[in-house]
Formats: structure tokens, C-alpha cells, sequence
């Protein structure tokens, strides 16, 4: 991001906000105020009516920290940033469907259509809020103390909400409005709105300036096929999509790229690897923080670990008792299963409320008093209070010094509990990794060393670092599926003219019976155990897998139909009838005719792109050179449909092509035998 160390509004700003252009980055600004007598209330939304009555509900109660996280902080104000995610009423509401229901009939409803309709499909509804399952809020709060108030003090917030999990833009754009609110009040909202409307269309995986005030925004955006579905069906390519690591660096790879992983997980590095499989394979993970801030950064940055995969697993960077989603997991019966989620919480009543939950970690450490409350900075990752720099050679003798091993096993007798009398940074869990913790990541990871400044960098090092490897680690677990995903193209001397084939078809037996017997490649065979099958296996049944494989194969059935539509534009069909028995040239004009319709609806749709029309003029004058070469009677009978005729019309009245006797047929009209 780049801004001016002082922002100000431009003066001359007299603009309308473009409510349209708005929805394609932000769904509502809020401000919410806690009422000592009420509770939480919303004061202002904007847009108006963007948000039901039960959902402005969901964001208010979403807004404030816990009091039972806070600490008691007697400076006069105390601002903290963190962001949360919650379900649409609108959409689960309809029809009273479950959301993983809803999942399903989506996913069907996208990959069940022809290439054609998918096309079109992929570029519908964009701005279709009835369509969009999760809002993310990103909440800027203040806490002002003041004695002469009751309660000494009063909280507020402001709330981005938005559709999109766009941390690197809300973030920066909420340390801009959050105090800009507190100063001039509710215009801030219309002034930051109207700056946002004249923001440029979303470029998933792109450099984007954005302008706002006398600042300027420079953020990437994550890619396109790391966003869920619901979100902007944006275009996504196959090269984005491809089984090997990117050669920029700089272009994120996935969700949440600019979070705090080293500063998020410092006390347990040795444990991501834990957590990676377990995010990889859908495992339920309650995250519980001293601070919002701290536990959503948590989620955000397990989150990313993963990338390229998209992560199908209902996650909450923040979430409270309030949530609607609370009083179905809590009456969960014991033994039933805990459902695929990621929870991140600071109120310690869920270790009593969800016990069921098998996967429970602690992040993060009580700060002491501050006036404010770092968030999503890609800072540090230094937690005050804690010993400076960090080492594997430090952690593997802390790990193994008396005391520690004393503080292991009295964490793993109380279990999670334990929390409720002291923090500590730790993991429970009965799952055992097949990965390995590599140590030579780990020692790569630099000293902070005592200097804030130099900490602050060496944080986004370590990060980087993390990043890059656990992206490798990723990418090459998914790389056996990469055979299923392969496009081809015509080959030398075939026609392109007809259906192309269909990918390889895929079945999990098969699939991990080859995978046995061939070996999971030199880069994991290092770095997992022996039982590395098992986990293959699990990711199969897993939440994570069904949602990618289906987009990765729409993606390549996209980029086939692209491939193979070149190819008939390129090709000259006169040669090719010269060598095709008759039954081959009755195929290849109902191919045509097919590929034409397609052009057609894609053009009427008004999706077609720009050498659509192009291609259809191709096409039409290929179906009437084939239709020309066709015996007489067939002719006939083709001409009996009238939508057919009219897509013959104004054929040449003669062409002679060497092997096939020269037709004679005149111009087509509506007015041909039928």
C-alpha cells in the first residue's frame, strides 16, 4: 500500500455515489454502537436496505470484541481492527435449505451444463446478492473511557461489509475510515463510498491502484480460482490453475496472502505442518486468541496455508456466541460429528460449549496495556512479553528442558481447559501428521533481534519463507490430479471440426491405486511418511476436495473448447473434406451446426467477445461448404427445419470439390421443400 502520511478528503469532491459500481467491492458501510440499556444497535448503513433486520442483527453482535477477552485498559481511547465472516440470511433462509445442501446443488447446477452454457454460466450474475452465501466484515473499534459516562466509557464501530475476502484492500482502506468517522462524523461514509464507486471492476490476481482521497491503494488481489464460488464468478484461467509453482513471486496465490503466519504462530512452528493436513482434510479446528485481532490473523493466516487449494471449509476469523450457527453446534448430541470448521474465538465458555470440537488451538499472548491494537500489520509477529529472537536450536532446547516437558504434560492432562486459568500457546489433538516438520525451513527463519524496525522486517521474511514452502508443499500433493485436468488439441492432420474428447476420466479407486503403485514424487516421498496413501485418501472424502476438482475440470473443459475453437478458425475445412468418407462429413456438419448454436447464444447473451461474431461468420460458411458435399436427399431433409434453412441461406450456387460431384442448389430461402 502506498498513501500520504496524512490523509484528507479532496475538497472538490461533489460526486454521486454510483451505488452499482459500488456492490462490485463493498455490500454496506455500517457504524454500531454499543447502548448500555440495548445492547448493540446500528446507527447508520449504508446503502440503506442493503442488510435484512436479522442480518444487521448478525454484523452488530459480530462487531465488538468479547468482554470477557478485554482486559481492563484505563487509557482514554483503545482502537482494535479485526474481521469476521458470516452467513446471508437471504440465501439460507430460501427454501429452508442446509448450506452444505445449497454447496451441492450449486456445484451441480455449474459443471452439469454443456461447454457452451458454462461459459455463459461462469459470467452471470455478478452482481446477484441473492446468490452470494457470506459477507465479510472488517471492523474498525474504538474504546473511549471516560469517567463521566456510564460505565466509564462507550464503545463504537465501523464496518466495511463486503462479498469479497479482499484482506490487502479493506484492511489499509479501514485504518483510512475508522478514524476519519471519528472525526467528521457519518459523511465519512458517503465520502469513502463515493471514492470507492469510481474504483475500476475487481481484477482478481492483479496490481491494482486504487485511489482514495489524496492516498492510493496499491494492493494485489488473490487469484481468481482461490475465491469461493459465490463470489463474482470471476473468469478464471488455466495457466492460473496449472500444477506447478508460479515463477512471480509477487502475485498471490491464494486467500489471505498478506496475513501474520510467523506472528501468528510463533509458539507452535513446529505444529503447522499438523495443521496444514488438518485444514487439507477438512478437520473441525476451534482457534481460540486473547484478542479478536489475534484470532482472526490466526484463522486468516491457516487459511492461506493451503494455497493454491481453495479453501471449501466454513471458516470464522471471528466468532461468537451470537452467531446464529452457535446454537446448532451446541446441540450437537455426544458422539455426533463435529461439522468441517474453522472457529476462531476468544470467549472461553466455547471450550465447555463445544468440547466435541477434536482440534483445539491457542494462539497468540495477553498484551499488556496499549493504546492501540495492531491489526493484519505485517509486522511483527513479536508477541510483547515473550523472549526476543527465535531459533530452532532455542526451540528445540526449550523443548526439551525440564521445565518444559513438566509444562507439556500438565497441558496435555488438563487439555484445553487449562486455558480457562492460564494462556498458553499450544495444540490439542489425538491426529498424528504424515508430514514431517522440515527443519530446514525452520532454521532458515530469521532472528528478529531486539530493534522493532529490524523485527518488522525480519517478520516479513520468516513470512515468506513460510509462505513459499507450504504454497510448494501444496502444490505438489495436488500435482498427481494434473493428468485430469489436461486439455488437448486437435492433432496433426484431424479434424477440429467435430466434439473434442472428453478429459480423462476420473475414479478414486483407480486413482489411488495408481498413485500407490507409481509413488507420490521425490519432492513428498522426503517430506511425509509412509503412510502418505492415508492421507491422499482422507482429502478425498475431505470438504476441500470435490469443490476444486469440479472447478479445475470446468476450468479445462473451458480451456479445451477455447483450444479447439482456435483450431476451426485457423483450418481451411475444404482440405479436409477432400479426404472424408461421407458418414465422417454427415458428423462433421451436425459438429458445425452445434459449435454454431453455441457462438449464437454466447452472442445473444452478450458474452460472446469481441471476435465472436467473427467465428460465427466462420462457421456459417464451413456448414455450407459441408452441406454442399451432402447427398441430394439429405439436403432435403436438412432443409425441412426452417431454423436450419435460415442458417444455410445465401449458399453459392455451385462449388466443386475434387472427389465429390459438383452440386447445383441455389440460393436457400424459407421457402425451401420441406
Amino acid at each position: 500500500m502506498s498513501r500520504s502520511p496524512s490523509f484528507s478528503l479532496k475538497q472538490e469532491l461533489t460526486l454521486k455515489t454510483d451505488l452499482e459500481s459500488l456492490q462490485q467491492w463493498v455490500a454496506a458501510f455500517c457504524i454500531i454502537r454499543f447502548d448500555l440499556e440495548q445492547g448493540q444497535l446500528v446507527e447508520e448503513c449504508y446503502p440503506p436496505g442493503s442488510l435484512t433486520n436479522e442480518e444487521e442483527l448478525d454484523v452488530a453482535f459480530s462487531s465488538f470484541p468479547d468482554s470477557v477477552s478485554q482486559h481492563q485498559n484505563r487509557s482514554s481511547i483503545h482502537d482494535c481492527m479485526f474481521f469476521f465472516r458470516i452467513r446471508r440470511r437471504k440465501r439460507s433462509e430460501e427454501g429452508n435449505v442446509a448450506g452444505s445442501e445449497i454447496t451441492e446443488v450449486e456445484d451441480k447446477e455449474l459443471y452439469s451444463n454443456s461447454t457452451e452454457e458454462k461459459v455463459i454460466k461462469r459470467t452471470k450474475g455478478r452482481n446477484n446478492d441473492r446468490g452470494l452465501r457470506y459477507l465479510y466484515g472488517y471492523v474498525f473499534n474504538r474504546q473511549r473511557h471516560d469517567e463521566r459516562l456510564k460505565r466509564g466509557g462507550e464503545q463504537k464501530s465501523v464496518v466495511i461489509l463486503s462479498h469479497n475476502p479482499f484482506s490487502s484492500v479493506f484492511k489499509p482502506l479501514l485504518q483510512i475510515m475508522g478514524p476519519l468517522f471519528f472525526d467528521i462524523g457519518k459523511k465519512a461514509l458517503e465520502h469513502i463510498a463515493a471514492y470507492v464507486s469510481m474504483w475500476p471492476v475487481p481484477a482478481p490476481g492483479k496490481l491494482m491502484e486504487l485511489p482514495i482521497g489524496n492516498a492510493v491503494l496499491k494492493v494485489n488481489l488473490p487469484p481468481a480460482h482461490c475465491l469461493p464460488l459465490e463470489v463474482g464468478m470471476f473468469e478464471e484461467s488455466a495457466s492460473s490453475m496449472a500444477p506447478f509453482l508460479p515463477n512471480n513471486q509477487s502475485i498471490p496465490q491464494g486467500l489471505f496472502h498478506d496475513s501474520d503466519i510467523f506472528g501468528s504462530f510463533r509458539g507452535i512452528l513446529l505444529q503447522l505442518w499438523v495443521l496444514w493436513e488438518l485444514l487439507l482434510i477438512g478437520e473441525p479446528i476451534l482457534i481460540i486468541g486473547p484478542t479478536p485481532s489475534q484470532c482472526c490473523e490466526a484463522v486468516a493466516s491457516l487459511v492461506s496455508l493451503v494455497a493454491p487449494l481453495p479453501c471449501s471449509v466454513d471458516f470464522r476469523p471471528y466468532f461468537t456466541i451470537h452467531d446464529p450457527e452457535f446454537a446448532r453446534l451446541n446441540s450437537l448430541q455426544q458422539g455426533s460429528a463435529f461439522p468441517s470448521m474453522v472457529l476462531g474465538v476468544t470467549n472461553l465458555f466455547f471450550l465447555k460449549a463445544l468440547r466435541s470440537i477434536p482440534h483445539v488451538v491457542s494462539v497468540g499472548t495477553p498484551a499488556p496495556n496499549a493504546n492501540r491494537a495492531p491489526f493484519a500489520s505485517k509486522s511483527t509477529g513479536r508477541i510483547p512479553g515473550r523472549p526476543e529472537g527465535f531459533g530452532l536450536q532455542q526451540l528445540s532446547l526449550k523443548r526439551f528442558s525440564p521445565s518444559s516437558l513438566l509444562t507439556a504434560v500438565k497441558l496435555r492432562r488438563d487439555g484445553p481447559l487449562s486455558l480457562m486459568t492460564e494462556h498458553k500457546e499450544a495444540i490439542w489433538s489425538t491426529y498424528t501428521a504424515t508430514t514431517k516438520p522440515d527443519t530446514s525451513i525452520l532454521n532458515r527463519l530469521v532472528d528478529a533481534g531486539m530493534s522493532p524496525r529490524v523485527e518488522e522486517s525480519m517478520s516479513v521474511v520468516n513470512n515468506e519463507i513460510l509462505r513459499r514452502h507450504f504454497l510448494e508443499l501444496t502444490t505438489n500433493f495436488l500435482a498427481p490430479f494434473g493428468p485430469y485436468f489436461r486439455a488437448t488439441t486437435p492433432s496433426e492432420g484431424s479434424s477440429p471440426f467435430v466434439d473434442p474428447p472428453p478429459l480423462l476420466p476420473f475414479n478414486s479407486d483407480e486413482f489411488l491405486a495408481s498413485l500407490s503403485a507409481r509413488g507420490v514424487g521425490k519432492f513428498l516421498s522426503k517430506r511425509m511418511r509412509s503412510n502418505w496413501l492415508d492421507l491422499y485418501k482422507r482429502f478425498l472424502k475431505g470438504p476441500n476436495f470435490m469443490p476444486w476438482f469440479q472447478r479445475r475440470r470446468s476450468v479445462a473443459e473451458h480451456e479445451q473448447h477455447r483450444l479447439w475453437r482456435q483450431a476451426r478458425m485457423n483450418t481451411d475445412i475444404q482440405l479436409f473434406l477432400t479426404k472424408m468418407p461421407e458418414l465422417e462429413i454427415i458428423d462433421s456438419f451436425n459438429a458445425l451446426e452445434r459449435h454454431l448454436h453455441g457462438e449464437i447464444q454466447l452472442q445473444q447473451s452478450g458474452k460472446g467477445g469481441a471476435d465472436s461474431a467473427a467465428t460465427s461468420q466462420k462457421l456459417k460458411k464451413d456448414l455450407q461448404v459441408v452441406f454442399q458435399v451432402l447427398p441430394k436427399d439429405m439436403q432435403e431433409l436438412l432443409l425441412m427445419n426452417p431454423d436450419r434453412a435460415a442458417l444455410l441461406g445465401g449458399i453459392p450456387e455451385q462449388i466443386k470439390l475434387p472427389g465429390h460431384p459438383t452440386l447445383g442448389i441455389g440460393n436457400l430461402s424459407s421457402t425451401s421443400p420441406r
